[in-house]
């Protein structure tokens, strides 16, 4: 059996790196948990990989559910990109370049792009158990600014929001009626 090494960094973190193995039989369903659980994400988040060439550019897509139901015309029409779904695709069908990239997108709201390339491919020689992060330094940390709010503010800043508001609207319906 052959065993892949993957590196990945998230560029807005310059000490970020993970590398991981996993075995080319393994699903990318089995690629996301290893990489969720090794820094530390919410493994339900929508997710999806995206098979590269050399410039970054995607080529496929490996979705964490299937996001094609078949129910809309228009959803009929060929994606940009080929698509597929993480559990029903093995590792080994899609990597096919020496230095393989892939893209890992992270929660679509709040989108965290991790880049991923593949390092090394080498025979099982012993029974190890794969996905595993051989490698982690770095840590993801919250780039949106946190506010510290204690128990005893809590109350008081929702009421002043909740006054702040109501101002707000009574303000914009004084000008509405200026205006009419």
């Amino acid at each position: 059996m052959h065993i892949y090494k993957f590196r990945m960094i998230f560029a807005e973190v310059d000490d970020f790196v993970r590398d991981f193995e996993i075995q080319a039989n393994q699903s990318f369903a089995d690629f996301h948990k290893i990489i969720v659980e090794s820094v530390g994400l919410d493994e339900n988040e929508l997710s999806s990989f995206h098979i590269c060439d050399q410039k970054w550019n995607k080529l496929k897509e490996i979705t964490l559910i299937d996001m094609l139901d078949g129910e809309d015309p228009e959803q009929d029409m060929k994606p940009v990109e080929e698509t597929h779904v993480m559990h029903d695709s093995a590792i080994r069908d899609f990597i096919n370049e020496p230095r393989q990239r892939l893209l890992f997108e992270y929660d679509f709201v709040n989108l965290k792009t991790f880049f991923i390339e593949l390092l090394s491919v080498y025979k099982k020689k012993d029974e190890t158990v794969f996905p595993k992060c051989t490698f982690k330094r770095g840590s993801l940390i919250d780039l949106a600014a946190e506010v510290d709010i204690d128990e005893g503010e809590d109350e008081e800043l929702r009421k002043q929001l909740i006054q702040d508001f109501e101002d707000m609207i009574d303000g914009s319906l004084d000008d509405y009626v200026e205006n009419q």
